[in-house]
């Protein structure tokens, strides 16, 4: 796809956090201006300043974006940033694009909605593509990313919740666990990983934890990639969580070096653990 970075026709479709602005700060250095369609529920107001082009719709009005995909030419879309999904099944009113969509689905998870959106992208002659595609650097190589490594008994939590966390992000609920003495303590669902972890600080009542985060056994990059940042350690440390596990190669890490940093400071390892060669639907 080397050609098609000096190419127009390129779209961003900005769900909430720091992850659209990255893609469009990585999409800039490759030379490639994109046009956003930034979903009013969730995009940050940031996007108006790191754009040229950049249409607010709401979450229902899918007919309304695949409309101002085409006036802007595009192409090629990549789908950045969290759309929580208890939102996705709210009171946002549905048009006559995503109303019959979201009867039709079987399930109603990520994948589910999210792979039907792309296949409805795809009928109207736009790609979805890699929502790493212009974030390569920010993926860890395997390996010890703090200072300080897991020691025994943390690395044998991380190797319990990768097991655990493993099944549940094959049947798409969630990517996160939160383990304690090789106990599980919390699962991710509908409400994020920083929530996650606190809903498992509390249930600890102060037993030191580890966060492990996982990509899906056949991970999509196109969208719901993991992502960890410097929220995840401030919530790790009033956690009280000593260590993080994360999948090497499929984990976006935002602002590595503060991450790194504020890691150090408060003695939490992070370890990027090379993943199953599985291969993913988006890959």
């Amino acid at each position: 796809m080397g050609e098609s970075f000096k190419t127009e026709g390129w779209g961003l479709i900005a769900g909430n956090g720091d992850f659209p602005l990255l893609v469009l700060e990585g999409a800039r250095r490759r030379g490639v201006d994109m046009a956003v369609i930034a979903i009013r529920e969730e995009a940050t107001p940031e996007l108006d300043r790191a754009a040229k082009r950049v249409h607010w719709v709401s979450l229902g009005e899918l007919g309304r974006a695949i409309e101002l995909l085409h006036q802007e030419g595009v192409k090629q879309a990549v789908m950045a940033g969290q759309v929580k999904h208890q939102k996705i099944f709210s009171d946002i009113p549905a048009d006559g694009r995503m109303a019959p969509l979201l009867e039709r689905l079987a399930t109603r998870n990520t994948d589910a909605l999210i792979g039907a959106v792309a296949n409805v992208l795809k009928f109207e002659g736009i790609e979805l593509v890699d929502s790493t595609l212009f974030l390569e650097p920010l993926l860890p190589a395997p390996g010890i990313l703090t200072a300080r490594a897991p020691d025994k008994h943390e690395a044998a939590d991380i190797a319990y919740g990768r097991e655990i966390a493993r099944q549940i992000a094959g049947l798409d609920l969630g990517q996160t666990v939160v383990v304690a003495e090789r106990a599980c303590v919390a699962i991710e669902a509908m409400e994020g990983t920083d929530e996650t972890i606190e809903r498992a600080a509390r249930l600890a009542g102060g037993t030191p934890l580890v966060v492990v985060k996982v990509s899906k056994p056949k991970q999509d990059m196109r969208f719901d990639v993991p992502v960890v940042g410097p929220r995840t350690i401030e919530v790790m440390k009033r956690a009280k969580a000593s260590a993080l596990g994360i999948d090497a190669g499929r984990t976006l890490i935002f602002d590595r070096p503060r991450v790194i940093e504020m890691a150090n400071a408060v003695g939490i390892a992070i370890e990027a653990a090379p993943c199953e060669p599985e291969g993913g639907d988006g890959q």
